[in-house]
């Protein structure tokens, strides 16, 4: 009896020992983190901070890996097809694991049920921006600025099938605003000609203007944030001035394949945290407009299927313009 009893003592402790056996054993190799978006934007930003913490913390290289193009499906693709050992992991986020896919007649993979989502990393609000030889201070002086126009006004995002994009569309329509979207390949285009005032409005991911905007040689008349970011604390929110439901990020979280374990999946989770609340990077994403939290695996997963909920409708709408 004692002989039994020891036995299935010795059975339930390695059972119960064995998600963190898992854990010590991986990584035995380089870890590749894809991010599907070029070089020097917020993405390209915060891979490259968690991979520096992850190479320090795990004692194995985590190397970023860009593979652009397709809205952010080709290097999504390569994750989405990838085995889930825990050695190829993703930049995820609504541009490429929603609004991409849902443009698309033919998406390869399903940006919430083939991925394993392990954790948000951070997201900057689209902002309705403008040059300031525009004669409006603030949203309902723009309202009516473009309300009393005959003509079709011209507006500009980083590009057609951009979260900036479905914002000013969704806005323009729900407004009832005559505005012609001029697209352009990425935010720093845009940011040129609208300094320039060759266009005199624009939508798009707020990063991309909010140096500008501190300087003063543009204005943010609003943010789709749900709360005013603590660097930009003058900004108004649509929501406060009382449009609830345009309420937008653009955001990035950290995915692997599908039925990546639970193990790697929690160290990972737990890491991404550690690496965020650094001062140094708080303090800098603060300056560029970009918002950290923390977000549970469960809780990251639950925020895809709501974006997506919410945005897939949008992009299917005006994906005619693709």
């Amino acid at each position: 009896m004692r002989n039994c009893l020891l036995k299935l003592s010795l059975v339930l402790a390695v059972l119960t020992a064995a998600p963190s056996l898992h854990a010590q054993e991986w990584p035995t190799q380089p870890v590749k983190i894809i991010t599907p978006f070029s070089a020097g934007g917020t993405a390209d930003i915060l891979c490259r901070t968690i991979a520096d913490h992850f190479s320090a913390v795990f004692g194995k290289p985590f190397y970023v890996e860009a593979h652009p193009g397709a809205g952010g499906m080709i290097g999504s693709r390569m994750a989405a097809v990838a085995p889930p050992d825990g050695y190829t992991l993703v930049m995820s986020g609504n541009a490429s694991h929603i609004i991409a896919p849902a443009f698309s007649r033919a998406p390869q993979y399903d940006g919430v049920n083939d991925f394993t989502h392990i954790a948000y990393l951070g997201g900057s609000p689209v902002g309705l921006v403008i040059n300031p030889g525009l004669p409006v201070n603030s949203l309902p002086e723009f309202l009516a600025y473009l309300k009393g126009r005959d003509e079709t006004t011209d507006y500009t995002s980083s590009g057609v099938g951009t979260n900036g994009f479905l914002f000013g569309e969704e806005f323009a329509a729900k407004q009832g605003l005559r505005l012609n979207h001029i697209p352009y390949k990425g935010g720093g285009p845009a940011m040129i000609d609208l300094l320039a005032g060759h266009v005199k409005i624009a939508t798009v991911t707020f990063s991309s203007a909010a140096s500008q905007v501190r300087a003063d040689k543009l204005k943010a008349l609003a943010l789709s944030s749900d709360r005013r970011l603590p660097g930009f604390p003058e900004i108004p929110t649509f929501k406060e001035l009382g449009y609830p439901d345009m309420v937008s990020w653009s955001w990035f979280g950290l995915s692997g394949p599908k039925n990546l374990p639970r193990s790697i999946v929690d160290a990972l989770n737990r890491e991404v945290d550690v690496a965020l609340k650094q001062p140094d990077i708080q303090q800098r994403m603060q300056k560029d407009g970009i918002d950290l939290r923390r977000m549970s695996p469960e809780e990251i997963t639950k925020y895809f299927e709501d974006e997506t909920a919410r945005w897939a409708p949008v992009a299917k709408t005006f994906r005619k313009d693709e």
